[in-house]
């Protein structure tokens, strides 16, 4: 497994899971050379099975979108067992959540962010694709407070174009078009005019349109196509609703009807905005300098380079330099001890062995819904709602950790210089999806018992382990002796020496035959000396969770209490799910949640963690959901918050 995170490593530097699903799990990271903020989907091959299709959708696709409201791909990294798709991080989270905290946004703001929903499936109808997933939790807020249309595992492509008819039943239920759910053909541009019509009644009502329990029930709502009206709507929000809710897919308001649609209108001056500001064919001037400068390349070199798009680290270091370009920042690279080359063969495109075409509609379990070769239609004996992501999800095996992950940011110069040489040495012009290595059961290594490499056996090699870069990292003066040999070890915070708890493990497992000069020796001396300074002074280096709860600022996935301790409201939520036998592991002030079906299937995850708020100055609950239904989870938490007395 350590090897699998080699080639990731370095790239980023790895940081806490902030999301997970049936066969992922995402995590915050950060690029090395512009230090910007990442997110790193990662899936396993093994877990992935027959939904390897979907990833290969999905990346095709995000490929050929570049548009200001699609989440942007930046570099894709395969291995022998995984799959990294490194994207682009939206600090805002899901545009559901957002939903959820204000119970439902006002018409104007609503507007705002439903003219961007537009805008984004303008484009992507515009360029022959098909969404099919359209929802809340497939919309992620930026740091400009844009939304981001995300997952395109389910989107379509038709060889004859958008009016070519579909047959595959995929989505989520409750988003579902009545087209779809009766087994019919259908116009996957039609089907996601019906899923935005669900999307903005949430919007303005702040409950779906169509919901029950019963998954039979649900069609039948659908099918009929009757929905509430609350009395807070406009007569103007009541028309768009009707024109997009319309049980016939014929009568239904076109994508381009809503371009200029009066409701869409109010208050704009100009239609909405669809086409892309950063077409893929352009390529910025001054991001194309700075990767010339760093790499010691000419501009015309290096632009062609950037310009196959291979998504390999050279798109990635332009992509996130244009990323700090738009948002006003120094368009500048960051080296750590010796700038790196480019290896004379770039990272090559990723690619999938067989013959599939994911352009055509191909039958697999979709999303949330499950459906057969024969069409799926409305039957007695589809009793139970399907909520799961895969058929494999729905049978169980799930990503269920401890608790929140951090890894190391220092590298050694020697790590990093082998690093160089291996990428030359192994670099190929095309990487496929190999098949997943049969993995051999290898005994478990307890870091505790190893024996500590002192100074005194290889003083060399350790001074050349503890070099860091201080341009990148800035670090803690504070030095101490170690020995007569005068070895002065840096005084790391605890954060920079703490790795994830996942690539500890990978690391133990990786058995005598991985010992590589720079990592291994790296990641012995590092957790040797950290043991040895920690024991010299314990009151400084160790931060015991009891100190007090992490400090924020109110945000709108933080649900505020008059409580001013930090334990009495830990110990009130922690009472409340022992009572609702809802299973959590608790870290510090941080409780991960999980929910199991009565056959043991994990149906839900999310985190309830306890925060010092800066204004009011009380005790907040951070809420995320990880993994489920989000209206499930929406019920659920709000659920667990009423029974307690906060």
């Amino acid at each position: 497994m350590a090897i699998d995170n080699e080639e990731l490593l370095k790239h980023y530097e790895l940081h806490e899971t902030i999301g997970a699903g049936g066969f992922a799990k995402v995590k915050l990271a950060h690029h090395i050379l512009t230090r910007e903020k990442v997110a790193v989907k990662i899936m396993d091959k093994e877990s992935l099975g027959a939904d390897l299709p979907r990833v290969q959708t999905e990346i095709e696709a995000m490929k050929n979108l570049s548009h200001q409201h699609v989440c942007r791909l930046y570099h894709v990294i395969e291995t022998s067992q995984k799959i990294f798709m490194i994207l682009e991080y939206c600090p805002g989270g899901e545009l559901f959540d957002y939903i959820i905290a204000k119970d439902r946004l006002s018409e104007e703001e609503t507007r705002t962010f439903f003219r961007q929903i537009v805008s984004a499936v303008a484009y992507v109808h515009s360029q022959g694709y098909a969404h099919r997933d359209l929802k809340p939790e497939n919309l992620l807020i930026d740091e400009d407070h844009n939304l981001k249309l995300i997952d395109f595992g389910l989107c379509a492509k038709p060889k004859g174009g958008l009016d070519y008819q579909l047959m595959t039943c995929c989505g989520s239920p409750a988003y579902a078009a009545p087209e779809l759910i009766q087994g019919k053909a259908y116009i996957g541009s039609e089907a996601d005019i019906w899923s935005m019509g669900v999307l903005l009644y949430a919007l303005l009502c702040g409950f779906l349109p169509f919901d029950d329990d019963n998954i039979v029930t649900l069609y039948r709502k659908i099918i009929k196509g009757k929905y509430s009206i609350p009395k807070w709507l406009s007569p103007g929000s009541e028309l768009i609703l009707k024109q997009m809710l319309q049980v016939d897919p014929s009568r239904r308001v076109s994508v381009k009807q809503l371009l200029n649609h009066p409701w869409l209108m109010q208050g704009y001056s100009s239609p909405v905005e669809w086409h892309t500001r950063y077409p893929i064919g352009h390529l910025d001037e001054n991001c194309v300098t700075e990767l010339s400068v760093f790499f010691r390349r000419s501009k015309k070199n290096m632009a062609s380079l950037v310009a196959e798009w291979k998504y390999d680290r050279i798109t990635a270091a332009y992509l996130l330099l244009f990323h700090k370009k738009i948002h006003g920042k120094p368009i500048r690279l960051f080296s750590c001890s010796e700038k790196q080359d480019v290896p004379t063969t770039p990272l090559g495109e990723l690619k999938f062995k067989g013959n599939l075409n994911f352009e055509d509609d191909i039958s697999y379990v979709c999303g949330s819904m499950e459906f057969m070769d024969s069409p799926l239609a409305v039957a007695p004996h589809l009793t139970e709602r399907v909520r799961c992501k895969t058929q494999k999800d729905c049978g169980g095996g799930e990503l269920w950790s401890s608790g929140k992950q951090k890894v190391a940011s220092n590298k050694s110069g020697n790590e990093n210089k082998e690093n160089i040489n291996q990428v030359k040495t192994n670099v190929k012009s095309e990487v496929h999806f190999l098949q997943p290595q049969v993995k051999t059961p290898v005994a478990k290594k307890n870091y505790e018992k190893r024996t500590l490499v002192t100074p005194k056996q290889d003083t060399e090699a350790a001074t050349k382990a503890m070099i860091s870069c201080t341009m990148e990292m800035p670090i803690n003066q504070g030095l101490r002796v170690l020995n007569s040999e005068d070895l002065t070890v840096t005084a790391l915070s605890p954060e920079r020496r703490t790795r994830s708890l996942d690539m500890d493990l990978n690391q133990a497992n990786g058995g005598s035959s991985q010992k590589k000069k720079g990592t291994k020796m790296f990641g012995s001396l590092e957790r040797g000396l950290d043991k040895m300074i920690t024991m010299l002074t314990p009151n400084k280096l160790k931060k015991p969770w009891k100190e007090g709860p992490r400090k924020i600022k109110a945000q709108y996935n933080v649900t505020t209490t008059t409580m001013l301790n930090a334990d009495e409201v830990l110990n009130e939520i922690i009472g409340v799910l022992s009572s609702k036998r809802i299973d959590f592991v608790q870290k510090g002030y941080t409780l991960k949640c999980q929910t199991r079906s009565d056959f043991g299937k994990v149906t839900m995850q999310f985190e309830l963690e306890m925060c010092q708020l800066s204004k009011p100055e009380v005790i907040g609950i951070r809420r995320q959901r990880l993994k489920g239904d989000a209206w499930v989870y929406k019920r659920l938490v709000e659920d667990i918050l009423s029974s307690s007395s906060i």
